[in-house]
């Protein structure tokens, strides 16, 4: 055995933490694998789609490309959502890849990048957390700034819904350029 394997018998198993970015909606905290986030981009206009659910705002054209926006507080249903025309200063949309398809999510703010150590993310719990399913739920970690909820971005539509947007998305160009212009 050399000095090397010595080294590292003698020293614990790196420790393993996951970044992530946390943002807000409405007074809760959320947390997303910094991974699945492709980008954070400002509010920008948003062409709505006729005959859409009512948390999918409408479509943005994002450098050529044609993506569904949807609000994240309609969607998890949290308390208190209402229905805005304007969003306030601050306000963010979440560019996130699921399963192949991107997808723009509007939160209130986006704080920062944090790290948490891998072992301090408990699982979801049984019961709704903040009005949330907890199917949404991969995990929530205790921060010295209060309760920060992961959410699984893949989880967050169902099979037809995510149909649906890659739909919205392919017959909407026409619609978004003229938008754009």
């Amino acid at each position: 055995m050399n000095g090397r394997d010595q080294l590292k018998r003698a020293t614990p198993e790196a420790e393993q933490y996951v970044q992530m970015i946390s943002f807000s909606v409405g007074s809760e905290r959320f947390g997303v694998e910094i991974l699945v986030v492709q980008e954070i981009i400002m509010m920008s206009p948003i062409t709505e789609i006729p005959n859409s659910p009512d948390f999918v705002e409408g479509v943005i054209n994002l450098r050529g490309n044609i993506i569904p926006v949807l609000d994240l507080r309609k969607r998890l249903r949290l308390r208190g959502y209402r229905d805005l025309r304007e969003y306030p200063q601050g306000t963010r949309i979440l560019v996130v890849e699921i399963e192949g398809n991107v997808t723009g999510f509007i939160v209130d703010s986006v704080a920062k990048v944090i790290s948490v150590r891998a072992a301090k993310i408990a699982p979801p719990p049984d019961i709704i957390v903040a009005g949330v399913q907890s199917q949404y739920i991969s995990g929530v970690v205790h921060l010295d700034e209060g309760i920060l909820v992961i959410l699984d971005f893949r989880r967050i539509l169902s099979v037809e819904e995510k149909t649906a947007l890659g739909t919205v998305s392919r017959m909407a160009p026409a619609t978004a350029e003229g938008a754009a212009r």
